[in-house]
């Protein structure tokens, strides 16, 4: 039986851990050939035994992200080894974690890494594949934003920006790239199950997890779905659309 995504180049920045690995996992199992992209060694081999245990075929490249001749060249080695993108996800990113702080005394050399790390990836990545997309006239870009940016959150204010711009980015890409057949979107999801929020100052933390309504955080694999849908040729007339996935936190 055909499989959703038989023949297909998948590429997951960040696909280490959390929703990169769900959602590597869910393209592999969907017959994809995925490329994950991660800078963590240890982490990334786990998520190419997972991926291969599901009879999946993978290239995994460990890489800063935020390193532009790295990107080039990871993106050089992807197309060599498995041939033109035909999906990315852009997922790396991340909050200060330990270091968040509210914004008045927050350090200007962290709003550089946030910034850099949850927005400018997207857009260094995106620029690998999007000449090839436009050419082929075929393409699905998934962006991972939050949902922070949509309600802001009380001491991530530099994250919530970055993603913010995500969200633009999306919306302009999507306008650029519609009549090349080539959809982009992206995708907000609130606090989920994974090793990012667990670093957060624990009342930050408590006060995102009180705001669920559902109760209880959103697990990788929730979001993996949705990645799976926007990538996918049912949503083939979907683009520059925000999906949020968090349980009801707040709505768009």
């Amino acid at each position: 039986m055909a499989k959703r995504f038989d023949g297909k180049v998948a590429v997951v920045t960040g696909g280490a851990n959390g929703i990169g690995r769900a959602s590597a996992i869910r393209f592999a199992q969907d017959g994809a050939r995925v490329a994950v992209l991660d800078i963590e060694d240890g982490p990334l081999a786990d998520t190419v035994a997972a991926i291969r245990d599901v009879g999946g075929e993978v290239v995994a490249i460990a890489c800063d992200l935020m390193n532009r001749e790295q990107v080039e060249g990871a993106f050089a080695k992807i197309v060599q080894d498995l041939g033109p993108v035909d999906i990315l996800l852009n997922n790396v990113g991340q909050t200060a974690r330990e270091r968040a702080s509210e914004f008045w005394c927050s350090d200007p050399a962290i709003w550089d890494f946030v910034v850099g790390v949850s927005l400018m990836t997207t857009l260094s990545c995106s620029r690998q594949v999007v000449p090839s997309m436009r050419e082929r006239k075929t393409g699905k870009i998934v962006n991972i934003a939050s949902d922070s940016a949509i309600a802001g959150d009380h001491g991530i204010a530099d994250y919530a920006a970055a993603k913010a711009g995500v969200m633009g980015f999306t919306r302009s890409l999507a306008q650029e790239l519609a009549e090349f057949g080539v959809n982009v979107n992206s995708i907000c999801p609130g606090g989920t199950n994974t090793r990012g929020p667990r670093r957060l100052p624990k009342e930050t933390f408590d006060r995102a997890l009180a705001a669920i309504p559902m109760g209880h955080m959103c697990e990788p694999e929730d979001i993996a779905n949705g990645v799976a849908f926007l990538a996918s040729d049912e949503a083939r007339f979907i683009t520059g659309q925000t999906l949020v996935i968090n349980g009801g936190r707040v709505f768009y």
